[in-house]
């Protein structure tokens, strides 16, 4: 193909290098023989078989010459057109990697079945930081496809009824605001045990940090230390103030860090 692509474009160069010097009395000749020959063709029935490097060249010639002009080809100016967006079609065009495609489908019904309480959210979250770019559309069209829907309806154990049997197991973590009487504006850290209510204050500061807030931890976990019965888990939500060494200080007291979905303040609601 490409070698054919070559030899048209070389007798094409030699047809114009040989058309130079020719006088112009006998390219106007020559001229009108080409159209008489041309309307000839045309009043034919059977429509003239052309090759791929036929169409290509008398595409690209077609910019050469104003639309007017354009009567002299073989074929009409619509399907001048019609060649001219094919090639810039299959310049843009690209191999679809259906391989790599597969691979990611698989890992998404994988990541689903496994983790029931994931949304397309969150899904979709975990593959970006897999440097793999889904959209969240297309996520619920292969779950649904494969009869999996969304988040909490996947089998296995709903939020509601994971609160409900380890309540008694329970601590939360979130803040609250106090404005004072100046207008300032405090944040009071506070923990709560879901099973009895109990709240827990820890502290209260213009300005959080997560240096302040793993501090306020490590003194709660210190005064929970003589409890007989300890907490299985820690509920939080999402805020940047509750970093990796935040939950490091309750992992060291055995303690799962449970995070809540995307999207859902009231995942955490108690709090």
């Amino acid at each position: 193909m490409f070698f054919s692509l070559c030899y048209t474009a070389l007798r094409w160069m030699l047809q114009l290098v040989a058309l130079r010097v020719r006088p112009n009395e006998f390219k106007d000749l020559e001229i009108v023989v080409l159209r008489h020959g041309l309307a000839i063709l045309r009043r034919r029935n059977r429509r003239p078989a052309m090759s791929w490097t036929d169409r290509l060249c008398l595409a690209a010639a077609s910019g050469f010459l104003s639309r007017a002009q354009w009567r002299v080809f073989v074929v009409t100016p619509a399907t001048l057109l019609r060649w001219h967006r094919r090639l810039v079609a299959k310049r843009w065009t690209f191999a679809r990697r259906v391989g790599i495609r597969r691979d990611i489908h698989a890992l998404v019904l994988r990541l689903a079945r496994e983790n029931p309480r994931w949304g397309y959210q969150r899904i979709v979250g975990e593959l970006k930081g897999l440097r793999l770019a889904v959209s969240a559309t297309t996520v619920r069209n292969w779950l649904r496809g494969a009869g999996l829907g969304p988040a909490g309806t996947r089998g296995g154990m709903s939020w509601r009824e994971f609160l409900r049997t380890h309540r008694r197991s329970l601590l939360a973590v979130d803040f609250f605001t106090v404005e004072t009487m100046w207008l300032q504006r405090l944040y009071v850290l506070f923990f709560i045990e879901l099973g009895s209510r109990r709240v827990h204050l820890a502290g209260c500061t213009p300005a959080p940090t997560a240096a302040w807030v793993t501090q306020q931890a490590r003194q709660l976990t210190w005064s929970l230390s003589d409890r007989p019965d300890s907490f299985r888990y820690l509920i939080r939500d999402r805020d940047q103030k509750f970093n990796e060494t935040f939950d490091e200080v309750f992992r060291s007291a055995g303690c799962e860090i449970v995070r809540t979905p995307f999207r859902a303040p009231q995942a955490n609601g108690v709090a």
